[in-house]
Formats: C-alpha cells, sequence, structure tokens
C-alpha cells in the first residue's frame, strides 16, 4: 500500500477521531498550549515593544534582543526547560512563548516608532500626557502592524507546537512522535497535514479579524513604505501665476 492511501486510510478510520487519542482531543490540546504561550508573549512584548518605540529609549538593545530569541533552538530550549524545571507544562509553554515574544515586539515596536511624528506632535500641542498619546494615538495608528505580529506569532507558535509531544504531552505532535516509534509513516504524514491546517486556518482566521479590526485607510497606509511621510500632503500648485518682480531703477534686464 502506497503512503497516500495510508494517509487517506489513517484519516477515514473511526478510532483516529474518537477518544483521548483522536483527532478532536489533540487539536483541543494544541489550541490549549499555543494560546497560553502566545498569551504570555503578548503580555510580555506587547508593553515593552510599545514602550520602546514610544520612547526611542534602548530600540539597539531591543532589536539585538529579539534577533537572539529568533536564533535560539526551539527543542534544544524545551529539553534544558525540561530538565530544569521537570516534566511538565511550564517548559512546554515557556519554549513556545519564547518563540512568540520576537513577532509581536518587533510589530509594536515597529507600528509605534513609525507612526507620523506630525501626528504625535499635534497630539501633544493638544495637552495630552505621554501616556494618552501613546494609548490614544500612537496604539491605534499602529494596529496593523501590531496584529501583523501577532499573526506571525500565532502561525509560528502553533507550527512548533509538535514539540510537546516530546516531553509526553499531547496536540497534534503526538502524532508524529508515535509513528516514528512504530514506524508508522502515515500516521506522521497524517500528523504534519492536520499541523499545516491547523496553521493556516488559523491564520485565515486572525486575516479576516484584521481586516475587520482595523479601518481601510490604515489598511492602506500600512501597506506603503514607513520611510515615506505619508500625512504631510503635497503643497498645492498656485492657481495663479505669482506677479512680476518691481523694476529697479536704472538696472537693466
Amino acid at each position: 500500500m502506497s503512503l497516500f492511501a495510508g494517509v487517506v486510510e489513517w484519516f477515514a478510520t473511526a478510532a483516529n477521531w474518537t477518544g483521548s487519542d483522536g483527532v478532536p482531543a489533540r487539536l483541543v490540546e494544541h489550541l490549549y498550549y499555543s494560546g497560553i504561550a502566545l498569551l504570555i508573549g503578548l503580555v510580555i512584548a506587547l508593553p515593552v515593544g510599545a514602550l520602546v518605540g514610544h520612547t526611542g529609549r534602548g530600540s539597539f538593545l531591543l532589536v539585538g534582543f529579539g534577533n537572539g530569541m529568533r536564533a535560539l533552538p526551539e527543542l534544544g530550549l524545551l529539553t534544558l526547560l525540561a530538565l530544569l524545571m521537570g516534566i511538565g507544562l511550564l517548559p512546554v509553554v515557556l519554549a513556545l512563548a519564547v518563540l512568540a515574544v520576537p513577532p509581536v515586539l518587533a510589530g509594536a515596536y515597529a507600528g509605534v516608532r513609525n507612526v507620523n511624528r506630525a501626528t504625535v506632535d499635534a497630539a501633544r500641542g493638544m495637552g495630552m500626557r505621554e501616556s494618552q498619546v501613546l494609548l490614544k494615538v500612537e496604539l491605534p495608528n499602529a494596529l496593523p502592524l501590531i496584529l501583523g505580529g501577532v499573526r506571525s506569532a500565532a502561525l509560528q507558535v502553533i507550527a512548533t507546537a509538535a514539540i510537546a509531544a516530546v516531553v509526553s504531552f499531547g496536540g497534534f505532535g503526538r502524532y508524529l512522535i508515535d509513528g516514528q516509534r512504530q514506524y508508522d509513516y502515515a500516521e506522521m504524514v497524517a500528523g504534519a497535514v492536520l499541523i499545516a491546517l491547523l496553521a493556516l486556518l488559523v491564520e485565515g482566521v486572525l486575516a479576516m479579524l484584521q481586516r475587520a479590526v482595523v479601518s481601510p485607510g490604515l489598511r492602506s497606509r500600512a501597506g506603503r513604505s514607513p520611510t515615506v511621510d505619508i500625512a504631510r500632503p503635497e503643497p498645492d500648485a498656485p492657481s495663479t501665476p505669482p506677479p512680476p518682480a518691481p523694476e529697479l531703477a536704472g538696472v537693466e534686464r
């Protein structure tokens, strides 16, 4: 029997859709781990990125810190945390949260930092405090990039949450580990397909949510280069030509 036929048979088997090892139960576990990790990443990265973007202080450290976290190997980090903390949910969630922090951090920082300075100065000129400028002006204008960072973080966390099965936890990664131990390649492929489909589904849902939450004006601005001053209109051309310069006595043209 070919691998493709084996995968089709695996999905058609009723036993794989019921019980604690069925697809619905593994789906709930996968979303549970991913949701907690994403929430921790949001709580940590969103305030830090927004604050650094607002003040401009520590941006060099922020960029270096984010790039360093991206370079961490998730499987190695999970193994280290499991050795230090023991087998449990906490090492799994912390390892996935480390993966969620850099995209949210970058989105919050870039979104707030690229808000048009004329808009921010106008808000300060109206007497707004710095906290009001951040909450009422900068964060709403930074929403497209912030949500883009959240979408990227969710996609990476869901795609990587399969590592929870390495330390005897559930989720769709269970099919990969169990299939490898039993040399059941159809089960391994089915697990990979489920993870990919879940990641694409969550990405689509978050994209629709972003489209519903963000105003059309901000959506169009988010697609432009942040280095362009998009909030300052070009000066209008004069409707009438300027008057000629007065003649100076004794000076020939």
